[in-house]
């Protein structure tokens, strides 16, 4: 198996100079031999070099620089002068390039581009220069280089200056190399099939019969008596509910958090000015019933609010157990089942009013968010009318809502209740995979697992991406712990899995050596 990394290690800095050595002064007579058969670049402190692995063996690489002079502008002067103006805004300089002879195939080179693409891609360069040996001109075609100034060189050792610009990547190489791709995010989902235009008016009967199609598949899984669909994110659905409770003035309340969307949903209570105290626990620490019970004896609340699938960290708060404490205190449950709904069976009638939304664990594209409640709430023209839930209450479709993604969402939910045990089953695997021992959490929910990474894996996520394998890191709570999140919902979970498994096990056994 082929796989890539950011090189880091003594160890891989040895055999990039071997490498460079057996490439660049014994094949491509460009340097003076020596007797220790090794050479380091003399850029090599500003290098980035991506390697590519056979296994565990380092077969090939190339050097990433964008410190200016380029080693191509000691050669032609600067590139700038052969490169329209257009292109020559934000430019970087590939070297270096160089596989073992055995295994200089296309499927190796695949990976290098990909690889390169990666990490390139996203840092907005506008162009890419490369001198590339006449010996090896169709391989840099086959990435997409063109020549764009004569050759330069000696008769022994001629370079073509090439240039990869942004606008003939996308053109010619960024679609194939996303075919080689896989995402491990909790959400949006990837969908298996193009999304269809649909003309179905939301005002028509054809409509009505899809959207109570839906409405009946929630209230089955929820155990809910009523459920209000909305066009938008977990955090209007959160809105919502927020906005009952101010509404309603039903008095002080409590706001468990033991994350960051427990600390998101105080926020937003805060600007909704209501009245409450926090009880706060440590990230990844589920709340203990006991300590819970001994606070509410003490005080009074007429509601409380708590995430059930803390996302930022993967942990399921005890749903039943709170349940169980607000009925024994009379207090009215509100909660945030954003990430939760649809990623194990659960009820949600003993709470007065829960969110959830439709691009997480029921697998159907983002874009509707849902809020469940027990009673028919009265308007309120304190509110907003498009956050009056009383709006939206007993069937009621008050603005648009798109027949597509109505429609996304109803197939969806045809997979439960089997969708319960593929999660199960995934997760499962999931636990299987190195580096578990790095949990956050040990009380978690079948859809996503949060690990938090020691200092010599502070690159993985990184380098899983020149893979092909996107792992949510990159939210700044994640960053700011070293957070990389895996999640089961996606459509292609089975064979990501088996891949990612291969690479982390090589990876580990790199890091390790």
């Amino acid at each position: 198996m082929y796989w890539c990394k950011i090189a880091h290690t003594e160890a891989e800095f040895e055999e990039i100079a071997r490498l460079n050595y057996e490439t660049f002064v014994e094949e491509i007579p460009q340097h003076e031999a020596n007797s220790a058969r090794k050479k380091v670049d003399r850029f090599h402190p500003e290098n980035t070099y991506i390697v590519v692995y056979k296994g565990l063996e380092l077969i090939g690489m190339l050097a990433f620089r964008d410190q200016r002079p380029f080693s191509i502008d000691e050669k032609i002067g600067e590139v700038e002068r052969y490169l329209p103006k257009e292109i020559s805004t934000k430019l970087c300089e590939i070297r270096l390039l160089a596989v073992k002879k055995a295994y200089r195939t296309g499927r190796v080179l695949l990976k290098l581009t990909q690889a390169l693409t990666a990490f390139a891609y996203e840092k907005g360069y506008s162009a890419a220069v490369i001198s590339g040996t006449t010996r090896e001109e169709k391989l840099y075609k086959q990435m997409g280089f063109t020549q764009f100034a004569p050759a330069t060189g000696t008769e022994d050792a001629l370079f073509l200056p090439m240039v990869l610009t942004r606008q003939q990547f996308e053109k010619s190489l960024q679609q194939r190399l996303m075919k080689e791709c896989h995402t491990f995010y909790p959400g949006p989902v990837k969908q298996s099939e193009p999304l269809k235009y649909s003309e179905l008016s939301h005002r028509s009967q054809g409509f009505q019969s899809l959207f109570e199609r839906m409405i009946n598949k929630l209230l089955r899984l929820s155990g809910a008596k009523h459920v209000a669909t909305f066009v938008g994110t977990g955090t209007l659905a959160n809105e919502v509910m927020l906005g009952q409770l101010k509404a309603q003035q039903l008095g002080r309340g409590l706001i468990l958090t033991n994350g960051e969307f427990g600390e998101r949903l105080r926020r937003q209570a805060e600007r909704w000015a209501l009245d409450f105290d926090v009880i706060e626990q440590d990230w990844g620490k589920s709340f203990d019933r006991n300590i819970l019970d001994s606070y509410l004896q003490k005080r009074s609340y007429q509601w409380l609010l708590a995430v059930h699938g803390e996302t930022s960290t993967g942990t399921c708060n005890d749903l039943r157990e709170i349940s169980l404490l607000t009925k024994r205190y009379d207090i009215k449950l509100c909660v945030d089942c954003i990430s939760s709904f649809g990623a194990m069976p659960f009820s949600l009638k003993d709470c007065y009013l829960a969110t959830a939304v439709s691009g997480k664990a029921i697998g159907a594209i983002s874009g509707l968010a849902f809020v469940f409640s027990q009673n028919i709430v009265k308007s309120s023209t304190a509110l907003p009318a498009y956050l009056d839930l009383a709006n939206y209450q007993q069937g009621a479709i008050p603005f648009t809502l798109p027949a597509v993604l109505v429609a996304n969402v109803e197939e969806a939910l045809q997979a439960y209740p089997e969708r319960y045990e593929q999660l199960q089953q995934r997760f499962t695997t999931l636990l299987q995979l190195p580096f578990m021992q790095y949990q956050v959490s040990t009380r978690q929910y079948p859809v996503l697992i949060t690990l938090q990474l020691p200092k010599v894996l502070e690159s993985l996520q990184r380098d899983l991406k020149l893979n092909g394998f996107y792992v949510h890191a990159d939210s700044q709570y994640l960053r700011q712990r070293n957070f990389i999140q895996l999640s089961t919902i996606q459509p292609d979970f089975e064979l990501a899995v088996v891949l990612l498994h291969h690479i982390l096990s090589y990876y580990q056994q790199v890091v390790d050596a």
